[in-house]
């Protein structure tokens, strides 16, 4: 108990010690894990069970979100496999340079090699996490992003079976039982409806089938939950099993992945030659991620979508701690290698969650400095968007864009098309028959578009984030828009934001819904106590 309460402090101090200097919490989870090591407190085995949760959770919840079929596409498994091999070359050459002038542990080609391998991985905790965080999932780069973690994920498997001569067992034949009777699971599925029962459903389809089966076999748990997800992905429950399990358990999986982020910390005390060998590792970062940006391009996706996939995969993953691990214990690296790592990928969250607060601007910046390409050299799904002749717009058709659609839908005279970036919610308002198209509203050559092609006199921004809600507003105003626009926000103070900006309203999402439910009980109120006096 005393420990479990020693590692609740710990974390709340450092979360709490991230907000008062304006930084992601999970910077201070971070920052906290390492401080409880240098004071000399050991993990508890509890800690590891607590990450393994929140990981397998966020991984089964992704994968019910991601078609298989995206990683058939050639902007993923081509581009996956292409930055393994280059950027495993390219840094493994840099830290050689780095050695030769004496600023890396090892000289030895092998060694290096090794390291390079482990840098080439992006981290599939942060990034899905950074992607719920902006509701970016079933975009068309966090789809690509996905898609490419998983490859990732499969690589990482091959490799550790290779190195350290660890097979599966044979038992693991009998995971084909699992795709096998997806079809009778289906059946089930349906049965049970919706409510505590489809939940329960789900954690169970996810640490049964899902972890606990493909921990037994040898292979990774974690893996094993994302696999089961993206078999369940394709049932016509998955869109439904997925938001009951965000609703349900988005307090408790944030809660667990900050076992994950404490663990990171307890690899190792850094001495000064570690740090220094920390930060030469995070100055590779840029380098990874403008190989993501140019192979996104190679493979005809937009400047702005590549620069955004670039973006949100420049981090370091947990898995080059798993080869820091297997070499040391094969003799490969000098142990300190280890604790550098642990460090370099505790910093390259931090910078991934400090710059993340800033998105859209940085990947806007970056895809700024590519040449435009002709439409046709495109991707279909990444082509610019007619909205053809309408003069109204709801951006975002979550609960709130859906009620504005509806609301200006019901008023003669207005044509109105809702943009939303999540394709299934597209074609699912589609079949019910709203107009709504596929686009990003945060991407400035979207309103260029709206603006030659449309004459819109009326925007409502109902983005599920206030960062996304500024950004396409700012968009918007770039376009000499001169038209009424409206924000919703979460927060009071975000109102002035908008504002400040340009916007004509902001409503506060809560404060606006309890002036209204007061307005609808007084008007009821009224007619009963007119009745009343009759």
């Amino acid at each position: 108990m005393e420990s479990a309460l020693t590692f609740l402090v710990a974390a709340f101090l450092g979360g709490a010690a991230a907000a008062a200097l304006r930084l992601p919490a999970l910077v201070g989870f971070l920052a906290a894990g390492f401080v409880v090591n240098a004071l000399g407190i050991e993990a508890p085995v509890w800690l590891g069970w607590v990450a393994d949760l929140g990981v397998t959770l966020l991984l089964f919840s992704i994968g019910l979100k991601l078609d298989l079929r995206t990683l058939l596409r050639r902007h993923v498994w081509v581009t996956t496999g292409l930055h393994l091999l280059l950027f495993s070359l390219l840094s493994a050459l840099l830290i050689g340079a780095f050695a030769l002038v004496g600023l890396a542990f090892d000289r030895d080609p092998e060694a290096i090699a090794l390291v390079g391998f482990g840098l080439s991985f992006s981290s599939t905790v942060f990034v899905v996490k950074h992607l719920e965080e902006f509701d970016d999932e079933r975009s068309l780069y966090g789809r690509a992003s996905i898609g490419i973690l998983l490859l990732q994920d499969i690589a990482a498997v091959v490799f550790i079976v290779l190195v350290t001569g660890v097979h599966p067992s044979w038992w693991a034949l009998a995971l084909l039982v699992i795709p096998l009777s997806m079809p009778l699971v289906r059946r089930l599925w349906a049965w049970m409806g919706d409510g505590e029962l489809q939940l329960l459903f789900g954690l169970a389809m996810a640490f049964v089938p899902g972890y606990w089966a493909f921990e037994a076999v040898g292979l990774h748990g974690g893996l094993g939950a994302l696999i089961v997800g993206l078999l369940l992905a394709s049932a016509p429950q998955a869109t439904a099993l997925s938001n009951a399990l965000s609703k349900a358990l988005l307090g408790l999986k944030d809660v667990l992945l900050v076992g994950f982020f404490l663990s990171i910390g307890f690899t190792g005390v850094p001495t000064l030659s570690e740090l220094a060998a920390a930060v030469l590792l995070l100055a590779l970062l840029p380098l990874k991620g403008l190989l993501f940006v140019v192979l996104f391009r190679w493979s005809r996706l937009r400047n702005r979508t590549s620069a955004f996939a670039g973006v949100t995969l420049s981090n370091y993953s947990e898995f080059a701690l798993i080869v820091g691990a297997v070499g040391v214990e094969q003799g490969l690296l000098d142990s300190r290698w280890l604790v550098a790592l642990s460090l370099a990928v505790a910093l390259s969250f931090v910078l991934g969650a400090v710059t993340g607060r800033r998105s859209p601007s940085l990947p806007a910046w970056i895809a700024e400095k590519f040449p435009n390409r002709a439409e046709e050299k495109l991707l279909y799904e990444d082509r610019h968007i007619d909205i053809g002749h309408c003069n109204a717009v709801v951006l975002g058709m979550g609960r709130v864009g859906r009620g504005a659609f509806d609301r200006l839908c019901s008023v003669g005279g207005i044509n109105v098309v809702g943009i939303e970036s999540d394709p299934f919610k597209v074609a699912d308002l589609g079949r019910r028959g709203c107009r709504v198209i596929e686009g990003d509203a945060t991407d400035g050559e979207f309103w260029v578009r709206v603006r030659q092609t449309g004459h819109v006199e009326l925007a409502i921004l109902a983005l599920p984030n206030h960062e996304a809600n500024v950004a396409a507003l700012a968009e918007l105003r770039k376009t000499h828009f001169a038209g009424v626009s409206a924000v919703i926000t979460r927060r009071d103070h975000e109102i002035e934001d908008a504002l400040g900006l340009g916007a004509d309203a902001a409503l506060s999402l809560y404060s606006g819904a309890g002036v209204q439910l007061a307005d609808e009980a007084l008007a009821i109120w009224e007619d009963v106590e007119g009745e009343g006096t009759d």
